[in-house]
């Protein structure tokens, strides 16, 4: 369909997209690193921190639920350059007006904006440059992306040790989105999109993933494989404190420092798993090493072995580095579906994983712990066993794409 204008590992849209990712995932878990003393400071309590950290968590990720559509579909239809501006603008305006609540719903309500802006970062970004990417090195320049990209969490860690200032640390996120919006100014547009343009054929309906079976069948499954991710840091790393407490007693667990240790460890998994996905020739064994040493890292966790702070810290990191496949599940987000379909695809999918959190702490917190009375342990580990256990059944039946060429196109063709 088009003459194929291919990019190397270390070009400009690269370097953007992976610098775009760090100023995310910087955004992005922020409020999980600052969220006790935020939270403390506006008014929660000892015994109301977790139903208020829950309520800012749901909204920020219900923004990005919203966000992914939206931003999904004007990537299709306008460009993922016009989404990777529009993004960054509006999540460092909310990251602004974050630095300046004082009540834990005015900081839900800027979380929710927050949101719709980042949803849209990572989406355009993956499906930009694996557009631009020859066949055989986008494994490899979407673990970078991802890899590089994930110590913007690790970054904001450091960032609120050295100031011990919340609000500056939103600012400071603030800043770094309107430099990320200067340079993505040299960046140039995908080819792919470029010449989907001159198709008659719909771009970016979204309905179009409901409207024939197997792509409905494809982007269920595309979602299901993700969802250890956001258990793992929204759940068990998130709350590692309580868990600390639960599993051996008296603790000094910092969940802010918790999720540090993690995202070092995803960082260094999604750099990984690359070329992981290059020996194999295949994303699904990739991924099933990956989904391996992730049931093993929640046995460990829930484990007697885990009965010190150290050993806490430690766990938190190897589950991390064995939830580092953030960058091949993007990947086989974008690679399942045509360039008219693919931003819209690649930015929801991520998106409806991080939007699934709500639903899994809805589960974890309201049914377990408060209608059953369960232990916070007790709920940890049905929790997890039911997350994997769906996840495990999506990617038996998801199609292998390292092999696919992404120069195609999605038609509306319905399905009875």
């Amino acid at each position: 369909m088009t003459t194929n204008k291919q990019i190397g590992l270390l070009s400009l849209p690269v370097f953007v997209a992976a610098l775009g990712y760090f100023v995310d995932v910087y955004d992005l878990l922020l409020f999980t690193i600052v969220r006790q003393p935020s939270v403390m400071s506006l008014g929660a309590t000892a015994e109301t921190i977790i139903v208020d950290s829950a309520h800012i968590i749901n909204w920020q990720m219900s923004g990005l639920l919203i966000g992914g559509i939206l931003w999904g579909v004007i990537g299709d239809k306008k460009g993922r350059l016009k989404v990777l501006f529009g993004s960054i603008l509006l999540y460092s305006i909310a990251n602004i007006l974050t630095s300046f609540v004082h009540s834990v719903d005015q900081y839900a309500y800027c979380r929710f904006v927050g949101g719709i802006g980042l949803a849209g970062e990572l989406g355009a970004g993956i499906t930009l440059v694996s557009e631009m990417l020859p066949k055989n090195k986008r494994g490899i320049g979407t673990s970078m992306v991802a890899g590089i990209g994930l110590f913007g969490a690790v970054f904001a860690y450091f960032t609120f040790q050295y100031t011990q200032d919340w609000r500056l640390c939103y600012q400071i996120g603030g800043v770094l989105g309107v430099f990320l919006l200067i340079l993505r100014i040299r960046v140039a547009e995908s080819f792919m999109f470029e010449s989907s343009k001159l198709a008659n054929i719909a771009k970016g309906n979204f309905l179009m993933f409901f409207n024939n079976k197997k792509r409905f069948s494809k982007y269920i499954k595309a979602i299901l494989i993700g969802l250890p991710t956001w258990f793992v840091i929204g759940v068990m790393v998130n709350y590692s404190n309580k868990f600390a407490t639960g599993l051996y007693g008296t603790n000094l667990i910092d969940s802010g420092r918790s999720v540090m240790f993690a995202y070092i460890g995803i960082a260094v998994g999604d750099l990984l798993i690359g070329y992981v996905s290059q020996y194999f020739k295949s994303r699904k064994k990739a991924l099933l090493v990956f989904y391996s040493i992730s049931v093993l890292g929640m046995l460990l966790f829930f484990s007697a072995y885990n009965n010190s702070d150290e050993r806490m810290y430690a766990i938190c990191a190897f589950l991390g580095f064995s939830t580092g496949y953030w960058a091949i599940f993007n990947q086989m987000a974008a690679e399942q579906f045509g360039t008219n379909l693919r931003a819209t695809a690649a930015t929801t999918i991520p998106n409806m994983v991080r939007g699934a959190l709500p639903l899994i702490n809805f589960l974890f917190l309201d049914i377990l712990q408060k209608s059953l009375g369960w232990t916070i342990v007790q709920s940890g580990i049905l929790t997890a066993v039911i997350v994997m256990s769906i996840t495990i059944v999506a990617f038996i039946f998801t199609e292998e794409t390292y092999h696919k060429d992404l120069d195609y196109l999605e038609y509306d063709n319905p399905l009875p």
